[in-house]
């Protein structure tokens, strides 16, 4: 435990020293709202800037707008919500920590929906609605339009915050000449969820596909964050007229027009006579968590690694020709997509033959970014005998810290309790804990003073410490895994992530018999570096559809059996 003072001691104190008539918010539902009844998390944001709407300045830092946050229950249509000075809040531990002056305020009701699973336990949770479990623009949450306010939280009074707007339904997208769509209905998630489970696949095929009807194809799964659609394929030239859209992150004043200019140089390598044809699918797995499963089983999610390997693929190969064979599948992603491919392929090594996984999320928690979660206490702090230093979350290449450990999770807590933020702590708790008594995730980590659950530790590393289990396993696995694990990281990567794959080369690299793979650094290079030591990150991570296609057509020259298909999809 935490020797100095607790974040909940901190808003104890906070709470004690806000004036018994503090200012508050009054926040009505619409007298006109869709449901007669909503359960949620409300959630109120203050900012000093107008642009963009507050919603959308929500985030870790220096510069992030003041959050407070409250859990709803069955209020009706109409009715009233008080949301007092005492709440929990970020970057302020309360209302009472934010200077007096003149705010922009904005309020978003996350709205629930009540799980009956099929576990038989009943649980709150933000249905995937189709914006990747974004509440900030999650159809069907409700927001008011932003208000200019004075605030003065040592003012008694009230001020009145109306949500006035219901978010619309995501249109679906539509099908084109190359890009088709693949909403599958998984019988296993089904079950465990209790409702009609879908994952939806956005599928490139190749030029002429319908052209082929004899054609059968290799499958290239791209795994990453939510895709609203297949993305980074553009069969029309950059527009020259758009408006710049600045990236800070890379120091590029036009990104948007280097993005344009990739998507498009893309889709003429696709349609080119050497390119391999090929179907490239982005998953759609959103769920009640995050926007994303992580592609494995989990007690808090179902099982989506048996729904996408054993379920949804073979469904989508039958649908768009696809070869239907480990050999002929292939797995690759960056971060979030990274881990899930290198996940995919050691947890069910024979239905893919080789994951290219770029900058992925922790594959050892003795490296959970800058914390061993099996040794250490907290992992908010570094512990002395007189003192304690506070763990970062981000850096830049050079080394200079954007935020905490601490602010990351203080602020996922402000916007959804029992893991129900929609953060990355907060997904990884729910993918990689065990379920607690009361059917939401055990937390690995206590939001308020960030002390470390050992139990729940040890479940992490026998279930889901990728290292761990290549070294407990490798005997068995090395048969099927040998020459399929391919890592590549940039050693400043922002999240630490280079830190877990340094000791994940240590395993490899004295795995016997050999892993016959490769782990690549890129000097200096930040999230999310994948393995192009020519270009820079600005641009070779929008290259993810090419950049493996040599490495997936020499697996495939090397491994496929006797009698494969190696030529009906090779037409020109």
């Amino acid at each position: 435990m935490m020797r100095a003072l607790s974040f909940m001691g901190a808003v104890a104190l906070a709470a004690l020293a806000v004036p018994a008539a503090a200012e508050t918010f009054r926040v009505t539902i619409p007298a006109d709202a869709p449901q007669a009844r909503y359960d949620g998390r409300l959630i109120l944001i203050l900012s000093p800037r107008d642009t963009p709407e507050p919603r959308f300045q929500v985030a870790p830092g220096h510069d992030a707008p003041q959050v407070i946050g409250m859990n709803v229950s069955g209020v009706a249509r109409g009715g009233t919500v008080t949301m007092t000075a005492d709440l929990p809040g970020y970057p302020a531990r309360t209302l009472a920590g934010v200077p007096a002056g003149d705010y922009h305020v904005q309020a978003v009701l996350h709205v629930y929906d009540r799980f009956r699973r099929g576990d038989g336990r009943t649980v709150l949770l933000p249905a995937a609605r189709g914006a990747g479990q974004n509440w900030r623009e999650e159809p069907g949450n409700i927001i008011s339009a932003p208000q200019r306010i004075r605030f003065d939280p040592a003012r008694p009074g009230q001020i009145d915050i109306a949500l006035s707007r219901v978010l619309p339904p995501v249109a679906p997208p539509k099908d084109t000449t190359f890009i088709r769509h693949f909403k599958f209905k998984s019988p296993s998630l089904t079950r465990f969820w209790g409702r009609d489970t879908y994952i939806t696949g956005h599928v490139l095929v190749p030029r002429d596909f319908d052209l082929h009807p004899e054609a059968r194809f290799p499958l290239a799964i791209f795994h990453g964050h939510f895709p609203a659609d297949f993305g980074g394929f553009r069969t029309t030239p950059p527009d020259a007229d758009a408006p710049c859209v600045p990236n800070a992150r890379f120091g590029e004043p036009c990104y948007n027009r280097i993005e344009q200019q990739e998507a498009y140089d893309f889709y003429r390598k696709w349609i080119s006579p050497d390119f391999p044809r090929m179907l490239i699918v982005e998953i759609d797995h959103s769920n009640p968590f995050y926007d994303d499963s992580y592609a494995v089983n989990s007690a808090n999610l179902g099982p989506y690694g048996d729904a996408i390997t054993h379920e949804f693929l073979p469904a989508l190969e039958a649908k768009f020709r696809g070869i239907g064979q480990g050999w002929a599948r292939f797995l690759y992603g960056g971060s979030t997509g990274g881990w899930s491919a290198m996940a995919a392929q050691i947890f069910y090594p024979r239905a893919y033959n080789g994951a290219f996984i770029g900058c992925p999320d922790p594959v050892d928690f003795r490296h959970y970014m800058v914390t061993n979660i099996y040794e250490e206490r907290n992992a908010y702090w570094r512990e002395g005998p007189f003192g304690r230093v506070a763990k970062p979350a981000k850096r830049n290449y050079l080394g200079q810290v954007d935020y905490m450990a601490e602010d990351e999770n203080r602020l996922e807590y402000v916007l959804g309790d029992k893991t129900r933020s929609g953060g990355q702590w907060d997904i990884w708790e729910a993918v990689f804990s065990p379920m607690g008594a009361d059917g939401y995730p055990r937390p690995l980590v206590d939001k308020l003073s960030g002390s470390i659950d050992p139990e729940v530790a040890r479940h992490w590393r026998d279930n889901y410490d990728l290292t761990h289990i290549l070294a407990r396993d490798w005997a068995k696995l090395a048969p099927d895994l040998a020459g399929k694990l391919h890592v590549y990281v940039g050693d400043m990567d922002n999240y630490y992530l280079n830190n877990a794959v340094y000791t994940l080369e240590q395993v490899l690299t004295r795995a016997d018999p050999p892993y016959r793979g490769e782990v690549l650094y890129g000097d200096r290079a930040e999230h999310c570096w994948n393995g192009d030591a020519k270009l820079p990150n600005a641009v070779s991570r929008l290259r993810y559809n090419s950049m493996y296609v040599d490495k997936i057509l020499e697996r495939i020259r090397q491994t496929a059996p006797p009698g494969a298909d190696l030529t009906s999809w090779r037409y020109r």
